[in-house]
């Protein structure tokens, strides 16, 4: 008898044990890559990590990036789980082109959904003579800090103008050092790519009066023809303190996650982002519905979220 009590002990034991290993394999704490902190990323997914905290239970936590190239190598690498992307950007890393020609094609990140319109922005001071694209040749311009879609975008808008990389004095800096240096006279515009109003921009305007340089209609057409991400957009009169609305262009923010999260944590991460935007303090929350989730992805959803869109009826 005391024999079969102790069987009966040992074998409680493994079971106990089985249930406590196999709950710590289930991995209950993501990663969320944003941005740098002086972008809109960073307060953004600060906002989006704790609704989807609060409302699955996972603990997620909002860390700051060098943004969206980067987002999608860590994504890669297994460094985390979700991240904020461009989606031109994260176009580019599906195809293997631009800043992931030399490494090739990322086959394990896929789209959660879209957010909001991610304006170009070409921040200069109102003093500064620039006043066109073509302005900036010779100029020290910044165009994005090491590995984030601001550069492509530089790149790309520099192009359509008939210039390169070549024709400025190129600046690898943040939003915030960006800003930082115009004011400091250390460097005469830079190229932002982020929600606005920006506050980084919004920063600069405290001590100057900034300008945005405007990407002219027949420019943004060939952009929008040759890049089909690209969308119209304008900053709208007040914005900065500017006296008139600045005609430029957009991309859009979208999240992208590891094909290695659950069908399951996919589908509770989608919807406690979109059934709970109105908790969204940040100027951004107008932007990011459920209707719009699928602009812009030219990229495979997580069976996950593609689950979420169906049962939400925006999905066939």
């Amino acid at each position: 008898m005391m024999r079969i009590k102790k069987l009966l002990l040992i074998v409680s034991f493994l079971l106990l044990l089985t249930i406590i290993l196999t709950a710590c394999s289930e991995q209950k704490f993501y990663q969320l890559l944003t941005g740098g902190t002086t972008g809109t990323y960073y307060p953004l997914g600060g906002e989006i990590a704790k609704i989807i905290t609060d409302e699955t239970g996972t603990k997620v936590d909002a860390l700051s990036s060098n943004a969206s190239a980067a987002n999608v190598i860590a994504l890669r690498d297994g460094e985390a789980e979700l991240a904020f992307v461009q989606t031109d950007v994260m176009a580019d890393a599906v195809e293997g082109i631009n800043a992931f020609a030399e490494e090739g094609a990322v086959t394990n990140v896929l789209a959660l959904g879209s957010l909001y319109p991610e304006t170009v922005q070409i921040v200069t001071l109102e003093d500064s003579g620039i006043n066109t694209v073509e302005d900036l040749k010779g100029k020290r311009v910044s165009v994005g800090a090491p590995g984030s879609g601001t550069y492509i975008n530089a790149e790309q808008i520099l192009e359509v103008h008939g210039m390169t990389m070549e024709d400025i004095e190129a600046q690898n800096l943040d939003f915030g050092e960006s800003t930082d240096g115009i004011q400091d006279g250390n460097i005469d515009a830079a190229f932002v790519t982020a929600g606005t109003p920006t506050g980084a921009v919004e920063g600069l305007t405290a001590t100057n009066q900034v300008t945005i340089v405007p990407i002219e209609k027949d420019k943004a057409d060939a952009l929008i023809e040759k890049y089909p991400y690209y969308a119209h957009d304008t900053i709208t009169e007040g914005t900065y303190g500017l006296g008139s609305e600045v005609n430029t262009v957009a991309v859009l923010a979208m999240i992208a996650v590891s094909d290695s999260l659950s069908d399951d944590t996919v589908f509770d991460i989608t919807k406690a982002l979109y059934e709970n935007v109105d908790k969204i303090t940040h100027a951004k929350a107008e932007f990011i519905k459920l209707e719009n989730a699928l602009n812009g992805i030219g990229i495979d959803f997580h069976p996950g979220a593609e689950k979420y869109f169906k049962e939400a009826g925006i999905l066939e």
